[in-house]
């Protein structure tokens, strides 16, 4: 009995160990399914979610759904902490409980407070060892225990270094593409700039932003359940723009280079296939279709009064549905997973931008959709400078 204890006992620090190491230290995604990481998160986001599906209200679902993450991460730590210390105890009782005790005749629960004092370096000295094979696994278990401390400390940099780098694209999106984001006001902004400088340089920098968050999740994937901190964003929502935006241009947008779009659309895609995977979440075709060919003509007509001419056609519509099968059914994977909106093709009704709005004031200046921003914010003009 003792010796399975033992061997069980082994198998299972390890276990926690090589789960603790993947999950911080290994920088690629693990595909085995059998982890304690995996099934935790798993079993932990389906009964939140859960709960978060019932609150109808948009901002206190969000505000509900915001603490997952960072709670799912502190909750993940400390099991792993326990049951390292349980695993210890256990190999403790299996080779007899050799230790000096107050109580004289040690006990489960003495080598259990002996294991969590030793895991966590407190050096309290109530109970000790005094054979050499208990002084092993107490010095062994100080080790653990040391460097287990360590890690978590170089662990949450990391994580919130990843989460702010994600966030800086998707604030810019707040100006550049209308809160929520959308494909039209996207392409609508930068329209004042004959060569469309300004969105192929955007687009450059989105290729880069989805590699990066690409790479950081898929090395981290408990980011993916970090919520934005700004109202009616997401980076699933980010994502889906790019996509969107990129798609129109590849379809036939007059006068906006297809190459850095393609190169856009091919990285943002990779990443939402690779993201949709590692929660194996099926792609599937949404009942309700984002662009409909009633809208595609009202974001034609939206676009066109703002000087961007899309191609019209069969050939274009066929086209620009092409590639919206290569990426909606991820994107809807991971907005039904993860309970974060799809951003619309084009605004249905009058919206202000986050930065427009605060708590203790709102702006009397709102733009319309479709209006000039001309008005409410200055516009860099090629070829011109301030005086």
């Amino acid at each position: 009995m003792n010796i399975l204890v033992g061997i069980l006992s082994v198998v299972l620090i390890v276990l926690i160990l090589q789960d603790a190491f993947e999950t911080i230290v290994l920088p690629r995604r693990v595909s085995r399914r059998l982890r304690l990481t995996r099934i935790f998160y798993l079993v932990m986001w389906r009964l939140w979610s859960s709960v978060g599906r019932k609150i109808h209200a948009a901002n206190r679902r969000e505000y509900y759904l915001g603490y997952f993450g960072p709670l799912s991460l502190i909750l993940l730590l400390i099991i792993w902490a326990m049951i390292l210390v349980f695993g210890f105890s256990m190999f403790q009782w299996a080779i007899g409980s050799p230790l000096h005790a107050p109580e004289g005749t040690p006990s489960f629960f003495t080598d259990f407070y002996m294991s969590g004092t030793t895991f966590f370096t407190l050096g309290l000295g109530d109970v000790t060892p005094y054979t050499g094979l208990s002084r092993v696994l107490t010095f062994i278990e100080a080790g653990i225990g040391f460097g287990f401390l360590a890690l978590v400390i170089g662990y949450l940099p990391v994580i919130y270094q990843s989460f702010s780098r994600r966030e800086v694209n998707i604030s810019l999106f707040d100006a550049h593409a209308g809160s929520p984001p959308t494909a039209a006001e996207f392409l609508r902004r930068h329209a004042h700039s004959n060569t469309m400088e300004e969105l192929v340089q955007i687009l450059r920098e989105g290729e880069r932003w989805a590699a990066d968050m690409m790479e950081s999740q898929l090395s981290y994937p408990v980011l993916m359940y970090y919520r934005s901190q700004h109202e009616r964003q997401s980076w699933v929502a980010g994502l889906t723009t790019l996509l969107d935006v990129c798609s129109l241009v590849l379809a036939g947008v007059d006068g906006i280079p297809a190459k850095p779009a393609w190169f856009t659309f091919a990285m943002t895609r990779h990443a939402a296939v690779d993201l949709s995977q590692v929660f194996n979440a099926k792609p599937f075709d949404c009942t309700t279709n984002r662009l409909p060919q009633a809208e595609f003509e009202r974001l034609s007509e939206f676009l066109a009064a703002a000087g961007i001419t899309i191609k019209t056609g069969k050939e274009t519509m066929q086209k620009l549905n092409e590639l919206r099968r290569e990426y909606e059914p991820y994107v809807n994977a991971l907005s039904e997973y993860l309970l974060m909106p799809l951003p619309a093709w084009i605004a249905e009704t009058r919206t202000s931008d986050d930065w427009q709005t605060s708590a203790w004031e709102h702006s009397d200046r709102v733009p319309s959709v479709g209006a000039d921003l001309s008005s409410t914010l200055p516009i860099y003009q090629p070829g011109k400078r301030g005086r």
